[in-house]
């Protein structure tokens, strides 16, 4: 590189004036001092070469924070996800449950229903039993007989008022009357007393009733049957 600068330089020199030899040594003075700082250059680029930028395939940081960037959002997609699942889950156990608690009240309340409806049921059977066992009740008629009535607590006695008095010889004790009035009413009541009307009266009974209960016309008639 020394060798062609300074043929430049010396062509020039001698292009000039061949008489002018100062012109002539400054232009090889000039070559010298070229070649001489061309070398020292040369020398130096040697001993200090240019440091070359090297580029490392992977290390670039905005390439990795985007990377981590997108790993962050993906894992918070999956925990979202997860999340929703969970609580999907969760509500349909809660609805799961829920039913089966109204399914179990429901049950329950027809459970009660059938339990009443059965219960009603009982109750008219055994309505319509004791209907039917009166209905086909074995009894005797006695024929009619006149009623009179007394309150057995104004008389001091604790007979009650199921009973009746009535002459023992036609109704001995603990017979079961059966006494129809004319209006249809029909009285169940036990012969368990007798009184001294009833010597000369045999067709007459002395029904026991509450005082505030017996009838304004004081003496009825009834047709008396036995029952059993």
């Amino acid at each position: 590189m020394a060798s062609n600068h300074s043929q430049k330089v010396e062509a020039i020199a001698d292009h000039a004036d061949a008489d002018n030899d100062s012109s002539h040594v400054n232009a090889k003075s000039i070559v010298l001092s070229n070649e001489a700082k061309v070398e020292q250059a040369n020398a130096h680029s040697l001993i200090n070469p240019k440091k070359e930028i090297t580029f490392t395939v992977g290390t670039n940081d905005i390439a990795e924070a985007a990377h981590q960037i997108a790993d962050q959002k993906a894992a918070a997609a999956k925990a979202a996800e997860e999340q929703a699942a969970a609580e999907q889950a969760a509500a349909e156990q809660a609805a799961a449950e829920q039913a089966a608690a109204e399914k179990a009240q429901q049950e329950a309340q027809q459970a009660a229903q059938n339990a009443a409806a059965a219960s009603a049921a009982s109750a008219a059977s055994a309505s319509s039993s004791a209907a039917t066992t009166a209905s086909t009740e074995t009894t005797t008629n006695k024929g009619t007989f006149k009623l009179s009535f007394y309150d057995p607590s104004v008389l001091g006695s604790g007979l009650g008022y199921g009973g009746v008095a009535a002459n023992l010889s036609v109704f001995p004790k603990g017979t079961r009357l059966k006494i129809t009035l004319s209006d249809g009413t029909v009285w169940y009541r036990t012969v368990n007393d007798t009184g001294s009307f009833a010597a000369g009266n045999p067709n007459q009974l002395d029904v026991a009733m509450p005082y505030s209960q017996i009838p304004s016309a004081g003496v009825l008639t009834a047709t008396v049957e036995v029952v059993g």
